[in-house]
């Protein structure tokens, strides 16, 4: 018998809970995964872009599974507060994180972090990837990425760029784009993406960075144009639009992503069964669409992938917080 499961054993005997452990075992074992329902902790209000996905996530994996799946919504502070209920969640497999690229920009934007994003979560797959698009009102009289920087050249400091944040890619783009540019724009930040695009296209802003999830349904607007995007792959219903580091600006690579996770030291044969899981439902037509229908690439890859997109992006994302200064405390 294993020693862990021996001394386990004897010590549930001494308190007269012998009967009791057989249950308590299969429980926490990889090969019975799962036995129980599973709590997926989306640390976003209802009704995002990370809720809908973790949603689909969830009834799929019910279904396969033949277990209760549930979503349970834990916002604040910018998704610290339910990114951390994960890190110290027994790593059983029983509390999962759908987190996005925010995981990995916290540790750089705010003093105090209560979690360690490369140490404290293990990788489970990466559900898909995003760019955030940087897009000008039709009013405005920049036809392209060059004639727009000229244009801001040309009136420093009297022209804005919106945000879904303070703190967010957005954001952090915004600022990364004064300095490859060389051009001084105002920040303008709203509580999420919503009211800036309702902004944007009431002609209320200069120009603003996107998320492909909120503009998708607007690309064709004859109220806006899109001047690039960000990450290194184009827009799959925008192929003529030319990427921020096509257009010669640099330090743009990194993609937005949706992304699964345990907590660190959950068992690997967990890990895998959860990875494979998931993989597979990112492969299937339901969420597969509906991911290409609010402007994401699907990946649904493995944990050694989604280690090295964390690994890769990290230093990225603290180099452009530390050059631009930005800090949220």
């Amino acid at each position: 018998m294993h020693t862990t499961r021996r001394a386990a054993l004897q010590a549930a005997t001494a308190l007269g809970l012998g009967s009791l452990l057989p249950t308590l075992w299969a429980q926490s074992s990889p090969s019975a995964y799962p036995s129980k329902p599973i709590r997926l902790v989306v640390p976003y209000p209802a009704g995002g872009g990370t809720d809908i996905l973790a949603r689909i996530l969830a009834t799929q994996l019910g279904q396969a599974w033949g277990v209760s799946v549930l979503v349970d919504n834990k916002p604040g502070a910018s998704g610290i507060l339910g990114n951390d209920l994960v890190a110290k969640a027994p790593a059983d497999g029983y509390t999962v994180l759908v987190a996005i690229t925010a995981l990995i920009q916290a540790p750089a934007l705010y003093a105090k972090v209560p979690y360690d994003p490369l140490r404290d979560f293990s990788p489970v797959s990466q559900l898909a990837t995003s760019s955030d698009l940087f897009v000008v009102p039709a009013s405005s009289p920049a036809k392209t990425l060059a004639e727009f920087i000229a244009l801001a050249k040309a009136r420093p400091g009297k022209l804005n760029y919106g945000t879904y944040g303070n703190g967010t890619s957005s954001h952090l783009h915004g600022e990364l784009f004064k300095m490859a540019a060389g051009i001084h724009l105002i920040s303008v930040p709203y509580k999420g993406a919503g009211p800036e695009v309702n902004d944007l296209l009431g002609g209320q802003l200069d120009s603003a960075f996107v998320d492909a999830t909120s503009i998708t349904p607007h690309l064709r607007s004859d109220r806006i144009r899109v001047l690039g995007l960000t990450g290194s792959q184009r827009h799959p219903a925008l192929p003529e639009v030319a990427t921020l580091g096509e257009q010669g600006l640099k330090g743009f690579e990194a993609h937005g992503w949706f992304g699964v996770f345990l907590p660190a030291g959950t068992p690997r044969p967990i890990v895998d069964k959860l990875s494979a899981e998931v993989q597979r439902i990112v492969a299937g037509a339901e969420l597969n669409s509906r991911l290409k229908a609010m402007g994401l690439t699907p990946v649904g890859g493995s944990p050694e992938q989604l280690q090295s997109v964390l690994s890769t992006d990290l230093p990225r994302w603290e180099k452009i917080v530390r050059d631009a200064r930005i800090s949220l405390e």
